[in-house]
């Protein structure tokens, strides 16, 4: 068999290939991140297949009418909240990508999924490239799921992970961390472009032509995107974040990318010493620390995908001291909040443009949608005028340009949420107050403009 082998350099932090040495990458604008690669391709003039899966079939061309439908359905854990970002479980031939800081809890979590998704009677095989064996057997007698029956291979080399999926024929495969595999055909390191590119491409073909799921977990760059290059999170079908401080006991589980559900769905979960634990009521845990009486906070019932989510908007309003005020948003689009501001200050008259601004969702969730306009404002006009609101109000609505209030999606599901968890009030757009029905022990106002809730409410 023949070997082609041909030199090039690769940008390392988005993938860009040039015959030359460049200073600066023409795709990225990073400079001095171009590293020589050597790519060896061994080629079998005699070998005119396609591509083969591990059952020896050929892929075929065939008319979309001859098409056979598998009717398999998805597959259900016992973690609810791993099921929801999945869109209800996990599909049969899909490739999951999972990223996240480094401790976050990735490998924890991936090693009690191998754990659930054995006890469902699959055959699982976790794949590990930065621990021993023995060490995962450590974990697993920490989250005490040791006597549970599914394969460990401690490897990086893809060849040989290959032959051994041959010879398991598993139905799920856990991959930690797609960074330090390697494919023999490349002559670079582990982690380069190449290798991650090439890497996941084998996977890829594996996952669909012989309808194996697989789970990828991927570093993380110091700007939290996912190491490697961007064609990465193009090729595979889902791709989840993990994401929470460190120094705190609770995750998010986000999906970003998901060819088979919402890109909007987050799941909820504790870190615990036996592992993590689903937090079923999100609302409850994020409102759980709120003051009464306290000024500049808002609560607003959120959508994440399928699921309402009742969070707390803080804002604290204080002169400034310098000439320009400076404005901060944690959880929050800065460009929204600079637009809220400017509305409060031109349609409802409060003077902020000499005042620093700082605000934040607590409990580090980070919501991007326009039904949180509302308690944003709110909560602002509360810091400014230094007075409380009603720890049994909630806010939802969209706020435009000249102050008025506009209607917002999935009106019930949001109210439905606020009078389960005891809020006395709601305020919403007056477009949203026809053709569903309220739940008894809510009060429901439609506001029209946001001058009209900052004189009922403050």
């Amino acid at each position: 068999m023949a070997k082609k082998q041909a030199t090039v350099f690769v940008c390392q932090e988005c993938g860009t290939e040039s015959p030359k040495y460049l200073g600066k990458c023409p795709s990225c604008g990073r400079w001095n991140t171009f590293i020589e690669e050597k790519i060896i391709e061994e080629v079998d003039p005699q070998d005119t297949r396609g591509r083969v899966s591990l059952a020896n079939e050929v892929s075929k061309a065939q008319p979309i009418k001859d098409v056979k439908i598998e009717q398999t359905g998805r597959v259900k854990t016992r973690l609810d909240e791993f099921n929801r970002v999945l869109g209800g479980g996990v599909v049969p031939g899909s490739l999951v990508l999972i990223g996240g800081d480094p401790g976050i809890g990735k490998s924890t979590l991936l090693l009690q999924v191998s754990a659930e998704l054995n006890q469902v009677g699959g055959v699982v095989l976790y794949v590990t490239g930065e621990e021993s064996p023995g060490q995962i057997k450590m974990r697993a007698q920490r989250l005490t799921i040791s006597d549970t029956d599914f394969y460990i291979y401690g490897e990086t080399d893809l060849s040989l992970i290959v032959d051994t999926i041959e010879k398991i024929k598993p139905d799920y495969i856990i991959i930690d961390s797609i960074q330090t595999m390697f494919h023999p055909n490349k002559d670079s390191v582990a982690g380069s472009v190449s290798q991650v590119r090439e890497s996941t491409a084998l996977l890829m073909q594996l996952a669909k032509t012989n309808n194996v799921s697989i789970f990828i977990v991927g570093h993380v760059t110091k700007e939290g995107n996912i190491a490697g290059p961007r064609m990465l999170e193009h090729m595979v079908d889902t791709v989840l974040y993990f994401e929470g401080e460190r120094h705190q006991s609770y995750r998010i589980l986000r999906a970003v990318k998901n060819r088979y559900g919402s890109t909007n769905e987050i799941g909820v979960f504790e870190m615990r010493e036996n592992g993590l634990r689903e937090v079923l009521n999100p609302s409850e845990l994020f409102l759980e620390e709120r003051l009464d009486g306290a000024s500049g906070s808002a609560v607003v019932s959120a959508m994440e995908g399928t699921r309402p989510i009742l969070v707390e908007v803080q804002s604290l309003v204080t002169p400034t001291a310098f000439g320009n005020a400076k404005r901060t948003a944690s959880g929050l689009d800065y460009n929204r909040v600079s637009l809220i501001m400017a509305v409060l200050e031109q349609r409802v008259g409060l003077l902020l443009q000499n005042y620093d601004a700082y605000l934040k969702i607590a409990g580090g969730v980070r919501l991007n949608e326009p039904a949180i306009d509302l308690a944003l404002a709110v909560s602002i006009a509360s810091s400014y005028r230094d007075t409380e609101t009603d720890a049994k109000d909630c806010f939802v609505g969209e706020i435009g340009l000249t102050g008025e209030i506009r209607r917002v999606s999935n009106i019930e599901t949001r109210v439905n949420e606020a009078a389960k968890l005891g809020f006395k009030r709601i305020f919403i757009p007056k477009n949203n107050m026809e053709g569903w029905r309220a739940p008894e022990g809510i009060e429901i106002i439609g506001c029209v403009t946001l001058q009209e809730v900052i004189n009922q409410v403050l």
